[in-house]
């Protein structure tokens, strides 16, 4: 069946359509949502067959991690162990926004979310329907980009529905997102940290937190 469609407002999400979305999470399915780069897959991350069905939607190799979706610092952090400075300096200065940071992961996660690497990909997107969803579910969602593997990234509900509109149960419409690029990806282990992939941050931006 197709998916439903939801439209909600991107700058004051209406509670009652997103307790309805979340009622889908909570069930331990998958659903899609507007970030502020592109249009992501959310789910319960400790629920396996929740992050099963992530991967087979997408058809995503398993062993790469699904970035998790948080919706406060202090929530990141009880999904990271050992949490480098590096972590802290750069999370304060960016989140929410298009940065996703790469760390150990605690034993609390599920190790097929972190890809079997033992690492997790942290993000606070810059979006209130996000957010609001998190809030709702009362914790993080999984935020890989709702796309098929190989496949561009959606910004709006079009291009999504021509991927995955058979394969969800609903997507949340809050209109196209107008992101170029995904997140800048960085890797902290301990005190190093490197860019692991280019996105909508710039790398100096991110030197320049370091004082670099």
């Amino acid at each position: 069946m197709p998916a439903e469609i939801l439209r909600v407002s991107a700058e004051a999400p209406e509670r009652h359509l997103i307790n309805y979305a979340a009622s889908f999470i909570e069930r331990g399915r998958v659903i899609a949502a507007p970030t502020d780069t592109f249009y992501g897959l959310c789910a319960d991350p400790f629920n396996l067959y929740a992050v099963e069905r992530v991967f087979q939607l997408k058809a995503r190799p398993e062993t790469r991690a699904l970035p998790i979706l948080v919706s406060s610092i202090e929530q990141a952090l009880m999904l990271a162990r050992d949490v480098p400075d590096a972590f802290l300096t750069l999370a304060n200065k960016f989140w929410p926004g298009a940065l996703t940071l790469v760390l150990e992961a605690t034993h609390r996660l599920p190790l097929k979310v972190t890809g079997n690497t033992g690492c997790v990909a942290l993000r606070w997107a810059d979006s209130r329907v996000i957010t609001a969803l998190i809030e709702a579910v009362g914790g993080p969602v999984t935020g890989t980009s709702a796309n098929l593997s190989g496949r561009p990234s959606c910004t709006n509900v079009g291009q999504l529905v021509e991927q995955l509109g058979e394969r969800l149960p609903l997507i949340l419409d809050a209109g196209d997102t107008g992101g170029t690029l995904g997140s800048t990806i960085v890797r902290i282990e301990g005190d190093r940290w490197s860019i692991a992939r280019q996105g909508a941050l710039p790398d100096a931006e991110i030197q320049r937190a370091f004082g670099t």
